[in-house]
């Protein structure tokens, strides 16, 4: 059963969210929605927030960015946590449509599978709002999430341009959610530009296997001795990779990566072989997710799909500031307060 949670009180904020304030489109969106007219039921709206997952650095920026809009916006929140479970996440959904919410919002643990409970929820008239991912084959109401194929095609270039146009690389992909399976689409597209690159060698991740991703980078540079780099779409690969390569002392060997948050900051920061992390935008897909379920139930007409900021983030981008201060990157305007521009 889902688990009753009510928000913070007005006024306190999320600990990563210590500025406390949004600046940028985004603000301007909120300032317009709050100074308008709202129905007055708006600050006792109940909501359903069903997450895929809260670890890892995406997780907390997820539910960081639900919880800070909830106590600007108004609402209380059954939240539940499916621990990349789907069959929880799909006794989660129903659990709140059997509530009566008002609206439901969620990122997924795996679109595919839990579809069928989505499309349930929007069958009993409840809106739906997803973070992260599209939901495979059904066309929920609005979806924020990063441009997930231009993501795995910048970083390809990327990687293409630091070895000028010539090397072995070996992938580790993530197939197992459609939306990031666009990043491995991207890559590949942007390879296929730069007949110099080689792709030596792949491993792809699955939840339900027992080998990691530092077991991949090791059977990768065990097999391939003139490997020049290693695409990751996920920074768990990036960072793991890293530290196997360190280990290894193959640091002609260097990687990419996709997600962002300080962990993997800090690997690129302090000169290791992860030369490069899109940074996405995970605290601003959850606060759009409530803003505009806000103004969907106020009447007003919200975007079907909405892309967000994504940051090319290199070694050099982070020896201004502790890094304390980069964690907020993903709250609108604080990248560009930072003097970081968007690349997607």
């Amino acid at each position: 059963m889902a688990e009753q949670i009510t928000t913070a009180a007005a006024g306190t904020i999320s600990p990563l969210s210590r500025r406390g304030l949004l600046s940028g489109a985004t603000a301007l969106a909120v300032a317009a929605y709050l100074a308008g007219p709202r129905p007055a039921r708006a600050a006792n709206y109940k909501f359903g927030l069903s997450l895929g997952w809260t670890a890892g650095e995406s997780g907390r920026h997820f539910s960081y960015g639900y919880s800070d809009s909830l106590t600007k916006l108004g609402g209380t929140a059954m939240v539940t946590d499916a621990n990349w479970d789907p069959r929880k996440q799909i006794t989660h959904i129903e659990s709140m449509v059997a509530a009566n919410v008002d609206a439901i919002m969620l990122t997924s643990s795996a679109s595919v599978v839990i579809a069928p409970a989505v499309q349930r929820a929007l069958a009993a008239g409840i809106p739906v709002f997803a973070s992260d991912s599209l939901i495979t084959g059904v066309p929920v109401t609005s979806t924020a999430l990063s441009d997930n194929f231009g993501m795995g095609y910048y970083t390809a270039v990327w990687m293409a341009k630091k070895l000028r146009g010539k090397g072995k690389v070996a992938i580790i992909t993530l197939p197992q959610n459609e939306t990031w399976d666009e990043r491995t689409f991207g890559m590949r597209f942007a390879f296929s530009q730069y007949p110099g690159i080689s792709i030596v060698g792949s491993w792809s991740f699955a939840h339900a296997g027992h080998a990691t991703p530092k077991d991949a980078v090791a059977g990768l540079l065990s097999q391939h001795a003139d490997l020049d780099a290693i695409w990751c779409a996920w920074d768990g690969a990036g960072s793991d990779g890293a530290e196997v390569i360190q280990k290894a002392g193959r640091t002609n060997v260097f990687l990419t990566s996709i997600d962002g948050g300080t962990e993997t900051f800090n690997y690129v920061k302090s000169g290791s072989p992860l030369k490069l992390c899109l940074a996405q935008s995970f605290y601003e897909e959850a606060y759009l997710n409530v803003l505009y379920a806000h103004q969907l139930l106020s009447g007003q007409k919200v975007p079907r799909l909405v892309l967000t900021p994504v940051y090319a983030v290199t070694e050099d981008m982070l020896q201004k500031q502790p890094m304390t201060v980069y964690d907020t990157y993903d709250q609108p305007g604080e990248a560009e307060a930072l003097g970081w521009t968007r690349v997607l």
